[in-house]
């Protein structure tokens, strides 16, 4: 049998916090594609944010600014 990947634990880090910040991003107005649609396009810069250790709040609040 082939080897089991096993998922990068700072890929799981990072998801979760775009999930935390996407939350933030619809509580301050955004739909919920919206939100999604923004961090897709954008995943370079939060990808940055995220291990500038940015909160997931600080992070959506930049990119609301």
């Amino acid at each position: 049998m082939g080897k089991k990947n096993k998922p990068d634990p700072d890929e799981l880090a990072l998801i979760e916090w775009c999930t935390e910040v996407e939350g933030f991003l619809v509580a301050a107005g955004a739909s919920l594609r919206e939100a999604q649609d923004h961090i897709e396009e954008q995943a370079e810069w939060f990808t940055d944010q995220f291990y500038n250790g940015l909160t997931p709040e600080e992070a959506a609040n930049e990119a609301l600014n």
